[in-house]
């Protein structure tokens, strides 16, 4: 069976599924191609949304168990419903991706499930599970097939005992004991959600420093935090052995310099060492498209790879894994090929760490700057002397704001705090607009309103915050 298409996207993740409804929206015939029985990739299924939805749940959990009595409200000890609150996670994830598949079909883009394979120029394959095979022709070709999960060389993630992200989502008990490797992103969220609940959780980076890449004054207050709350951290070691028994797992840690290994006893171990592009299957190497060093799909400033008529978007690519990034690159690519002058600006993408308190920055960080020689000033407003912060005891933290020495244009904002997801939004705005300290600084924020250390933070780049 064949059908002709001006565009198919192979992949429903937020890349996928908006570069496809944004398409549509612009009058091209649309197809998408979804291994996966529902739509939404990673981050809706086993990614972004659950994770949240266990942090807001064992965030809830943690209140009720640690601080209503200092709000004045008794509920006695509160008892964990692990397989309810799975049935929480998994009803936000329900809603989200038949969400994506209405809406698929309201823009009439055609779903195809199955797994895709560029058979040539203007061709893509579809298996199904049951056999099924479907030849799509189309004028344009858009890979948005994501990422997996980075393997540890040794180390066989069986989901049990040892995890990916994926299997930390779905553990049927809490762990006593439970050993992260990596102390990135994921590693932190869901260390946190499972710390929460009752596990005492152990985080071993390769690094000196949590969150690689992020601001470092970030990366060390933010430890000192999630180490009040009880995780602990071994910086500047490796893993080099994971032996799974019937009680559990031995992990052979050693000091990244080298030295003296020790054994870790745990109940479940997290491999959460990042993630890598995924291709494989896609019939890249049969058509041509050429990887990168990194195995990431190579491409222009317009999402083309050498190969005319097919494009790539999102993890598959070079840039941050982030949903965000993947879906403004497929609304981008999208109004190109209608003609249009698509484009991200790569300067001005947000990243949120969705613990408590939560981190968030955008642009430049310290690090960066100094690395290329910019002169910048430094506004810090920290969230013990914030109002509103005060009242709901949520003081842990601080708002950073970089701007350049010269112009006062901002040129990164890292915030440490309780919101901080929700505070980096007005900071991104302000960036896109070339906004400089001084215009967040006049703007009027809302009293009281963990906002205002945004506005003191910029006040403070020119030393002039009122409330420290």
């Amino acid at each position: 069976m064949s059908s002709s298409y001006d565009l198919v996207v192979i992949g429903t993740g937020p890349g996928g599924y908006v570069c496809a409804i944004r398409a549509a929206q612009l009058g091209l015939k649309t197809a998408v191609v979804e291994k996966r029985a529902t739509h939404g990739g990673t981050c809706l299924n086993v990614g972004c949304i659950p994770s949240k939805a266990l942090l807001h749940a064992s965030e809830a959990f943690e209140e009720a168990n640690h601080h209503f009595a200092d709000l004045g409200i008794q509920v006695g000890t509160p008892k964990l419903d692990l397989a309810k609150m799975q049935s929480f996670k998994q009803s936000g994830v329900d809603g989200n991706t038949k969400g994506v598949e209405f809406l698929l079909k309201k823009n009439k883009v055609d779903t195809y499930h199955g797994t895709g394979r560029i058979a040539g120029a203007g061709r893509v394959e579809v298996v199904s599970d049951d056999g099924g095979n479907h030849m799509l022709e189309t004028k344009n070709i858009v890979i948005a097939t994501g990422s997996d999960v980075a393997r540890l060389p040794g180390v066989e993630i069986d989901e049990k005992t040892v995890v990916s992200s994926t299997g930390a989502l779905e553990l049927a008990k809490v762990p006593k004991k439970l050993l992260v490797i990596g102390a990135g992103v994921i590693g932190l969220e869901l260390g946190s959600v499972w710390r929460r609940l009752g596990a005492e959780v152990t985080v071993v980076e390769y690094l000196d420093r949590v969150l690689p890449g992020m601001d470092g004054e970030v990366g060390k207050q933010f430890q000192k935090i999630l180490g009040k709350q009880g995780i602990a951290f071994k910086l500047s070691s490796k893993v080099t052995g994971v032996e799974v028994g019937k009680s559990g797992a031995t992990v052979t840690v050693e000091p990244a310099a080298g030295g003296e290994a020790e054994t870790i006893k745990a109940d479940v171990v997290l491999v959460a060492i990042g993630r890598t592009p995924y291709t494989q299957g896609l019939g890249l190497e049969g058509v041509g498209v050429q990887l990168d060093n990194r195995g990431r799909v190579q491409t222009d400033s317009h999402y083309a790879t050498n190969v005319t008529g097919i494009y790539a978007i999102g993890d598959v690519i070079a840039g941050p894994m982030l949903a965000h990034k993947a879906e403004d690159e497929g609304v981008a690519l999208a109004e190109i090929l209608a003609g249009q002058s698509g484009h991200v600006n790569y300067g001005v993408i947000p990243n949120v760490v969705y613990t408590f308190p939560e981190v968030a920055s955008v642009g430049r960080t310290e690090e960066e700057l100094k690395k290329d020689e910019v002169a910048y000033n430094v506004g810090k407003f920290p969230f013990t002397a914030n109002g509103r912060a005060k009242a709901n005891g949520t003081t842990d933290g601080f708002v950073k704001i970089l701007a350049d020495a010269t112009t006062d244009k901002v040129l990164g904002v890292h915030i440490v705090g309780a919101d901080a997801g929700n505070l980096i939004a007005e900071v991104a705005v302000a960036m896109e607009f070339s906004a400089s300290a001084e215009d967040i600084a006049r703007t009027c924020h809302a009293h009281p309103t963990l906002t205002e250390a945004v506005k003191e933070a910029a006040l403070a780049v020119a030393k002039r915050a009122i409330h420290i």
